[in-house]
């Protein structure tokens, strides 16, 4: 999901820098999702929600719907109610959570972070049943914002420019870089946030905000810098793959401002690392209301356009989608057209999110779900009706 909002933090001392609490032991040993790991914790009960299994890239299986943690307020409430929530998702066998640096000024990671290790020090859970991914790019806030703009431009000042963490000339709209020295920072930073060695999927949050800054030149340049980076770290285990999440970039066509090229995406790749590279997905709205990345062709591919999801496909890209509910807009109120599509669905959230993961290509959807009645509204998608 996208976050349009500038988040700031103090830069972590190394010490803070380091991934917390890495004991070993057979759960807590296994540092990333497996492919036997993943299986298992969907199959435990295969007949009780129809169509949930689905396949995900480094051969890892997830299910059809995900826990995101973009909503809320920067509230020891809100931590403790996205903790009972991800603690009740796993149980019932969602094994995808989705977050990132500056979501709710870090306090979304860390809460986490957190919670996941206490599944892991219980047995509740294995590491390698999960698929956790977050995302860098947006200047992220340390539990809170600043008080002032003043107070704001002397801590980038102090602590990001002096620094030498990022330049002035690194920095887009005040708040948005992929500068990899930037980039190895908030890496650093949300693996400690998270508790985990190795991150299975590290996104490049909205990268498309470039675009806003720099010529399209410029923007390829920065972007084969960030990919190497990611490559870096993949082959020294910091991360499992990488991707991009994007708001605008892959729904628009070639003649915006802020459009992102699939293909293009995937070649600088293949520029870095060949035919055995990382980059593995891209996240993108898709919804009854945002529907282009299944219906308007926007990517070049050869010599003809398509969509992102028939691009996709071809270049083996893994597709998750975000905001299948719009925040909730499309949670009831549908016109009966739609409902007419999902007869076995009970009510119009339902229809929302399966929609959402109809859509061919369509690995998972994230669904924000803070409070116990949104997951439990939220999974009744694949329950069978008496």
């Amino acid at each position: 999901m996208h976050d349009r909002t500038t988040d700031l933090h103090p830069r972590p001392s190394g010490a803070e820098l380091q991934p917390a609490r890495l004991v070993s032991g057979s759960t807590r040993a296994l540092t990333r999702a497996t492919t036997a790991g993943t299986r298992r914790v969907i199959e435990r009960d295969p007949a009780s929600r129809e169509d949930f299994r689905r396949a995900f890239p480094r051969r890892l299986t997830v299910g059809a719907l995900g826990v995101g943690t973009y909503l809320g307020d920067c509230t020891d409430d809100d931590d403790e109610a996205y903790a009972r929530t991800l603690r009740a998702a796993i149980a019932l066998g969602i094994n995808l959570v989705d977050t990132a640096s500056n979501y709710r000024c870090q306090r979304s990671e860390r809460t986490v972070g957190r919670t996941l290790d206490a599944l892991f020090e219980s047995g509740e859970a294995c590491r390698d049943e999960l698929i956790v991914c977050t995302k860098g790019g947006y200047l992220a806030f340390d539990d809170a914002p600043p008080p002032s703009r003043a107070a704001y431009e002397a801590w980038r000042e102090a602590t990001l420019f002096a620094t030498s963490i990022i330049t002035q000339d690194e920095l887009v709209r005040g708040g948005h870089s992929i500068a990899p020295s930037f980039l190895a920072h908030q890496l650093a930073q949300s693996r400690a946030n998270l508790r985990l060695p190795t991150i299975d999927v590290y996104y490049l949050h909205n990268p498309e905000e470039q675009l806003l800054g720099v010529d399209r030149a410029q923007f390829r340049t920065r972007l084969r810098a960030a990919f190497t980076f990611l490559e870096e770290a993949a082959e020294r285990g910091e991360i499992a793959s990488y991707g991009c999440a994007t708001w605008l970039g892959l729904r628009v066509g070639p003649e915006h401002r802020q459009h992102l090229t699939l293909a293009e995406l995937v070649a600088v790749a293949r520029e870095i690392a060949g035919t055995s590279h990382h980059f593995r997905l891209v996240q993108l709205p898709l919804s009854l209301a945002m529907p282009e990345g299944a219906r308007a062709p926007t990517q070049p591919l050869g010599r003809r356009m398509t969509t992102l999801l028939e691009a996709a496909d071809a270049l083996g890209i893994g597709v998750v989608a975000s905001a299948p509910l719009m925040q909730g807009r499309l949670a009831a109120g549908l016109p009966d057209e739609v409902r007419e599509l999902f007869p076995e669905c009970a009510t119009d959230a339902h229809r929302a999110v399966r929609f959402a993961t109809s859509l061919p290509g369509v690995t998972c959807a994230l669904a924000g779900m803070r409070h116990g009645a949104h997951l439990e509204e939220n999974l009744g998608a694949w329950q069978r009706r008496a």
